[in-house]
């Protein structure tokens, strides 16, 4: 008995190829930010706010939560999950608040709010173009054309 595949070979749009690009950089991307809150945490680096035992209490809060909520991420990013998203928006949205509305108290970093948007904007427009994408691959086919 031999085992044969009779499915055809999946093929993937550009769309879906830079969809996973951009999920794959966005999980490096929030893994080495975790990293860094973890260094921040345990004190590895010298200096003010390096470790958490001297910081405000503030700080304290935000950067556990960054701490757990980006590795997170970026394993559901890289394994193409869909929690993913959701956590890596999640942590986005947290890091872009603390350093734009709270700027008083965490500093003010708008690149960071705008880079987040930048990264959260290419996501939408991908998943739009594969969505329209495969809605008119079914429109075709339901009308022969293919």
């Amino acid at each position: 008995m031999s085992i044969a595949n009779d499915r055809p070979p999946i093929r993937l749009t550009r769309a879906e190829v830079a969809f996973v690009w951009l999920r794959r950089i966005a999980a490096i991307y929030c893994l080495l930010v975790g990293i860094g809150y973890w260094v921040r945490l345990i004190g590895v680096y010298p200096g003010a706010l390096w470790r958490f035992d001297l910081m405000p209490d503030d700080w304290k809060a935000a950067a556990t939560a960054l701490a757990v909520l980006f590795p997170v991420a970026a394993t559901g990013l890289w394994l193409l999950a869909p929690w993913g998203p959701v956590i890596w928006v999640a942590a986005a949205a947290i890091e872009s608040i603390i350093h734009t509305v709270f700027a008083d108290t965490f500093g003010f970093k708008p690149i960071l709010a705008v880079g987040h948007g930048l990264f959260l904007a290419s996501y939408v427009g991908l998943r739009l173009t594969i969505f329209w994408q495969q809605h008119r691959a079914e429109e075709l086919a339901r009308t022969g054309q293919i």
